[in-house]
C-alpha cells in the first residue's frame, strides 16, 4: 500500500490544494495551462507545498511525455541521456516533452549548462523545482529562459481542507473511525507542508488500534517517539547538524563522519554542510591550525562546482581533517570581546599619528605626524601606540595553548617587551 501522501496526491488542478495565486481561476499559471502553450518555468517554494505534484498535473493535463530527474542522484550523463530520449521521441506536430528536475538548485554549473541547449532549441520544456532562491542557484542563461513562480506554505484553511479530504476520501482512512479533537499540534509540526501533515496523520493512525483520536497530546507523543518523522527541514535537521558541529568541535572524527552520513542520506543541501565547515574552521579551530580554514573554503568551492553524489567525498575529507585538528576559539573570543569593548567605550578618536593626511590642512592639524613606518626599522617592527588613548594597554586577543599560537605568542613577546 503506498504511503498516505502518495495516495492523496492530486491528479488535476481541481483537486490541487493551495497556490490559488498561481492556479486559481484566472491566475497566471492556470491561464498558461488552459491555453495549452506552456513555456519553461521554475517552481520556487518550501518543501511539501506541491511543486512536484503541480509539474505532474501540467504534464497530464497537456498530455505531454514526462521525464524526471533528481539533482541529488543525476549527473551530466543522465541529463544528456534524457535529452536524447526526448529528441528521439520528437515527431512532426508532436508536443514538446516536459523535463522535470527536482531540487534543480543542487545541479552544478556544468549540469545546468548541459540543459541549456535543449531548452533553447525547444527539445524539452523545463520545469524545475527548488527550495532555494533561483537567482543565486540557477545559472543566468537558464534563468533568463524560464519564468519563476513562487509557491507559498499552505495556510490553515488549506490544511483544514486537506485534513477533511483525507478523512473522507482516502480509501483506507475513510473506513476508520477517526475523531479530530484538536489540530494545533498538527498545524505547528507541519509548518505549511502538506507532506508533513499527511505523514503525521498516518503516523498517528498507524499507532492506534481501533478508533483513532487526533489531538495535540497524541500528535506530540507520536512524533517524539518517532524522530524520523521529522524530515531534513524539520526539528531533526537542527538536531543532526548540532550533533555534527559538536562532534567536530569535540575532536571525534568517527562521530562527525557518522552525522555527515546521516545528512548525506537525508538529502541535505551539501552547500549547507560546507558552510558549516567553513564556520567551524574559523570558530573552533582558528589559529591553532590556519590551514583548516583554507581547506574548508576549498571544500565549499568544490561542493558548489560538483554537487552530489561526488562531493560527499570532499565533505568527508574536510570533516575528518577538521575533527582531527587541534582546536582554538581565541579569534572567536577576541572579536566578541572587541565588539563588547566598542559598545562600552563608543566611538573613541583615532590617535592623530594613525590618521591619514591627504590634504595640506590635515597635515597642519597633525594628522599622520610622528607615525613610524614599520618597514623602515629592523625586523620590520617598531614599538608605538595603535589603540585609542582611553583603552591603551587593553588586552583583547588571548592566545590559547597550542603549538601554532605558542609560536605566535613567542614572536609577540619578543617584539613587545613585557606586554604579552
Amino acid at each position: 500500500m503506498p504511503p498516505l501522501a502518495e495516495r492523496m496526491r492530486p491528479k488535476t488542478l481541481d483537486e490541487y490544494i493551495g497556490q490559488k495565486h498561481l492556479v486559481g481561476e484566472g491566475a497566471v499559471l492556470r491561464r498558461m495551462i488552459d491555453s495549452g502553450n506552456v513555456s519553461s518555468f521554475i517552481l520556487w517554494g518550501p518543501p511539501g507545498v506541491g511543486k512536484t505534484t503541480l509539474a505532474r498535473i501540467v504534464s497530464s493535463t497537456l498530455n505531454r511525455q514526462f521525464f524526471t530527474l533528481s539533482a541529488v542522484t543525476s549527473g551530466v550523463k543522465e541529463v544528456r541521456e534524457v535529452i536524447e530520449k526526448a529528441r528521439s521521441t520528437a515527431f512532426f506536430n508532436t508536443q514538446t516533452p516536459i523535463l522535470f528536475i527536482d531540487e534543480i538548485h543542487r545541479f552544478s554549473k556544468s549540469q545546468q549548462d548541459s540543459l541549456l541547449g535543449a531548452v533553447e532549441q525547444g527539445v524539452v520544456t523545463l520545469i524545475g523545482a527548488t527550495t532555494e532562491n533561483p537567482s543565486f542557484e540557477v545559472i543566468t542563461p537558464l534563468l533568463s529562459r524560464s519564468q519563476v513562480y513562487v509557491l507559498k506554505p499552505l495556510d490553515k484553511d488549506d490544511l483544514d481542507e486537506l485534513i477533511n479530504r483525507v478523512l473522507t476520501q482516502d480509501e483506507v482512512l475513510k473506513n476508520r473511525n477517526i475523531k479530530v479533537e484538536e489540530t494545533t499540534a498538527l498545524m505547528r509540526f507541519s509548518g505549511g507542508d502538506a507532506r508533513k501533515l499527511l505523514n503525521t496523520i498516518e503516523l498517528v493512525v498507524n499507532s492506534s488500534d481501533g478508533d483513532v483520536v487526533i489531538n495535540d497530546e497524541i500528535v506530540t507523543s507520536c512524533l517524539q517517539q518517532n524522530p524520523m518523522a521529522y524530515d531534513k527541514d524539520g526539528e531533526m535537521h537542527y538536531d543532526i547538524i548540532s550533533a555534527f558541529i559538536k562532534s567536530v568541535r569535540g575532536s571525534d572524527p568517527d562521530a562527525a563522519v557518522y552525522w555527515l552520513a546521516r545528512m548525506v542520506e537525508g538529502g541535505e543541501d551539501p552547500k549547507f554542510i560546507a558552510r558549516r565547515l567553513v564556520i567551524l574552521a574559523s570558530e573552533d579551530i582558528g589559529l591553532a591550525n590556519p590551514n583548516a580554514m583554507l581547506l574548508a573554503n576549498t571544500c565549499f568551492d568544490i561542493v558548489s562546482k560538483i554537487g552530489w553524489p561526488e562531493c560527499r567525498i570532499t565533505l568527508a575529507e574536510t570533516t575528518i581533517y577538521l575533527a582531527s585538528s587541534p582546536k582554538s576559539n581565541s579569534a572567536y573570543c577576541a572579536i566578541n570581546d572587541a565588539i563588547q569593548l566598542v559598545k562600552q567605550t563608543g566611538n573613541l578618536p583615532v590617535p592623530l599619528h594613525l590618521r591619514n593626511a591627504p590634504t595640506k590642512l590635515m597635515k597642519q592639524l597633525g594628522y599622520g605626524a610622528d607615525y613610524k613606518y614599520a618597514h623602515d626599522y629592523p625586523g620590520h617592527f617598531v614599538e608605538q601606540q595603535f589603540l585609542p588613548d582611553e583603552i591603551q594597554g587593553t588586552s583583547i586577543w588571548k592566545p590559547q595553548e597550542n603549538q601554532s599560537e605558542n609560536k605566535l605568542l613567542e614572536r609577540l613577546k619578543m617584539l613587545w617587551k613585557g606586554r604579552f
